[in-house]
């Protein structure tokens, strides 16, 4: 919605209503305010967060704001409104930043007034207002709506200069169709790439980002592309993701979670973007570093885990950020969750009729012996257990899969079969995951 707003000198009062009617408003203000806060988090749920978050006084004081200097023009017609278009241009400049477009916001605009107008009706009702009153009232509304989106426009427009994007949003929608892989002609890329005034790159990082948490985006690179509208935002970063890129990165991250897909060419960013968001979600699971897993490091293995120290590979102090490309494996291993289940049926079929705890048990053994070909002495060592018993439960296992264990292939699967299930239950530490 585009309206064109009148300068402070050119606007008049909204329209022949009597002044006395700010009388007969000031005191529905409160409840109104909170009705029509609840009406808007009700039909934009996201900003029910806002409403709750850090900067929820001073979006409080600009919904106020904005309804108490209709009021307030409606007793003074030149009552200043200063305050009012400062606090709207920051509701624009908020919304630019948080990567979004003016539609939420203009729906809230359109929400606080159709709540305005069912008050006014039913105060109206109570004074005995005429029809005419009325609907005088309501086109003074719309057009103070009008105004306000006006001004939040402008302020959406200031910021979106400030980051170095156009009001069409022609760096999101380059970076959209980047994604859309090699259907898209470089060509095409590269015209787009020339009216964002963004250089096309021969390589480049896509990066995940935590649902629900937005980085700092001023202190991005100008060159990084984001699409933080997206339900799974993301950025893209030209070229590989160097030491610097990581240090500017892990500043305007601010502690919020994120992954780092692998450095792939231009057109299989849908790739890296695919590894970092998958990464992303390993990590909340517990499975690689981050979501506790970083801070497990160095807990012995005990029954299940695999020896050494449990240090997670590439595990940083800030465990906020992780790299795809350490944690090849497990991205491999459980790169489609359905099939290593499909795996695991097939390929530990012969343990099936066991109750739990000797399932559990075998299992354990025979990883660690696929794993090292160690003797009976080093896999007990591992597992804690006398010799003895694992010569016993390679018995069991010898006459549970027969042939299989011979045969190379049947033994490499059977392997990624364990390594997998290990995985999902324990993660790269050895500790339990989420």
């Amino acid at each position: 919605m585009t309206v064109m707003r009148q300068t402070p000198e050119q606007t008049e009062a909204p329209g022949p209503i009597p002044r006395e009617f700010a009388a007969i408003m000031r005191p529905e203000l409160p409840s109104l305010l909170k009705e029509m806060a609840a009406e808007i988090v009700a039909a934009i749920p996201e900003y029910g967060h806002l409403l709750e978050g850090p900067n929820s006084r001073v979006i409080k004081i600009g919904i106020e704001q904005s309804i108490a200097t209709f009021v307030d023009r409606v007793a003074a017609p030149t009552a200043t409104t200063s305050l009012r278009d400062d606090l709207c241009r920051r509701f624009g400049r908020f919304e630019a930043y948080e990567g979004r477009s003016l539609d939420n916001l203009q729906a809230a605009y359109r929400i606080g007034c159709q709540v305005a107008l069912r008050r006014v009706r039913t105060v109206g009702r109570r004074y005995n207002l005429s029809a005419s009153f009325m609907l005088t009232f309501a086109d003074a509304l719309f057009a103070y709506m009008g105004d306000l989106a006006e001004l939040s426009r402008e302020g959406y427009v200031q910021a979106l200069a400030e980051l170095g994007e156009e009001p069409d949003n022609r760096r999101r929608r380059l970076l959209r169709r980047i994604l859309g892989g090699t259907a898209v002609a470089r060509s095409a890329l590269a015209e787009l790439a020339e009216h964002a005034a963004w250089p096309l790159p021969e390589e480049i990082t896509m990066v995940a980002v935590a649902f629900g948490t937005r980085p700092a985006r001023t202190a991005l690179d100008r060159d990084v592309l984001q699409d933080f509208a997206d339900p799974e935002p993301h950025l893209l970063i030209p070229g590989p993701f160097t030491e610097e890129r990581r240090a500017s990165l892990t500043a305007a991250l601010g502690g919020c979670r994120a992954a780092v897909g692998l450095t792939t060419a231009l057109g299989e960013a849908a790739d890296s973007l695919r590894w970092a968001r998958h990464t992303l979600a390993l990590a909340s699971s517990g499975v690689v570093g981050g979501s506790g897993a970083a801070g497990r490091a160095g807990v012995s293995g005990g029954a299940g885990a695999v020896g050494g120290s449990g240090a997670v590979d590439g595990a940083s102090d800030d465990d906020s950020l992780i790299l795809s490309e350490d944690h090849l494996l497990p991205l491999w291993l459980l790169g489609d969750p359905a099939l290593a289940d499909q795996m695991a049926r097939k390929y530990l079929g012969p343990l099936v009729g066991l109750t739990p705890a000797q399932r559990t048990r075998l299992i354990d053994t025979l990883r660690i012996w696929l794993t090292t070909r160690g003797t009976a002495g080093q896999v007990a060592d591992q597992l804690g257990v006398h010799p003895q018993t694992v010569r016993y439960r390679m018995r069991i296992l010898d006459r549970a899969f027969g042939d299989q264990l011979a045969h190379p292939d049947d033994r490499f699967a059977t392997e990624i079969a364990l390594r997998a299930l290990h995985l999902r239950q324990y993660g790269e530490d050895g500790s339990p995951t989420a």
